[in-house]
């Protein structure tokens, strides 16, 4: 990752590839995919849950984003593959259609608020929300207080990485 420095407060870098899954399933089978997956999946929307290097956010009522280790996905596609027929659901690797970007330093949340509209003040470490940046889907990950993750379609990356180092030069001289 870039270090900040007077000519760049904020770090920018892309993150190395994850195993990353959208999930789907009724609330009330939470329990059997969070069995499936070794992390509780959290209940209220935005909140996550983390456990031995695997995270869960919750993105909706009845939507998940898994994240895990890149050797670990076989075996979580497996997991959810033999709970399948007592447990209705919907499990889709996304790991090739998305990358994370991630946004580290003292001025990190004003980075970021150039191009999203939310509140970032209301995001708790661990947290997750799904939003824009600038004309662009995200799910925004803050994982501390100085520290953020954009997951971002692979596709809308280098819009979004420019305009960040666009935002984050603009830090640097002043505005």
């Amino acid at each position: 990752m870039t270090t900040e420095t007077a000519d760049r407060p904020v770090a920018i870098a892309i993150l190395p590839p994850v195993a990353r899954f959208n999930l789907r399933v009724p609330p009330a089978d939470s329990a059997a995919a969070s069995e499936a997956f070794g992390v509780t999946l959290p209940e209220r929307i935005g909140q996550g849950a983390h456990a031995d290097g695997r995270s869960a956010w919750a993105l909706g009522p009845d939507e998940w984003l898994l994240h895990a280790p890149e050797a670990d996905a076989s075996g979580i596609a497996a997991a959810f593959a033999a709970i399948r027929a007592e447990t209705p659901h919907s499990l889709v690797d996304i790991s090739d259609r998305e990358i994370s970007i991630a946004v580290e330093g003292a001025r990190a949340e004003e980075l970021l608020t150039a191009g999203c509209p939310i509140d970032l003040r209301r995001i708790a470490s661990g947290d997750a929300k799904r939003t824009i940046f600038d004309t662009t889907q995200i799910v925004l990950l803050r994982d501390a207080p100085d520290r953020f993750r954009i997951e971002v379609w692979r596709s809308f990356a280098p819009h979004v990485e420019d305009l960040l180092h666009t935002v984050n030069a603009e830090l640097a001289s002043g505005f």
